[in-house]
């Protein structure tokens, strides 16, 4: 029984370890001509590759290129025939700074 029990608690620790903290899902607003937009983002972190999406009321498309390395990460996203590069970088557990030509976004975790 004790042995069972510790056998456990290293597999949780290890999975708890295991997860890069960018993963999870994220929100933000954008200000626009157009009035301010909600976005959120899923991201997933796999041997620093970055995947997921970004969501508007427009609709939801996949993050491209994404990289991950440490707590700073990059990616790309397209829509209307453009594509935008972005950067990023995790600045506390529960936010994100969003950096690309259109500006700065701060994220913050959704639970």
């Amino acid at each position: 029984m004790k042995y069972c029990l510790i056998l456990m608690l290293m597999l949780s620790s290890m999975v708890a370890f295991s997860q890069n903290p960018i993963d999870g899902k994220w929100k933000g607003t954008r200000e626009t001509p157009n009035g301010t937009f909600e976005i959120n983002y899923l991201f997933k972190v796999d041997n620093g590759v970055l995947t997921g999406t970004w969501t508007t009321q427009f609709g939801e498309s996949p993050l491209v290129n994404g990289k991950v390395d440490g707590k700073t990460f990059s990616y790309s996203i397209s829509f209307n025939d453009m594509t935008i590069n972005n950067t990023g970088e995790l600045t506390s557990d529960n936010e994100i700074t969003i950096k690309s030509e259109r500006g700065e976004m701060k994220l913050t975790r959704v639970p």
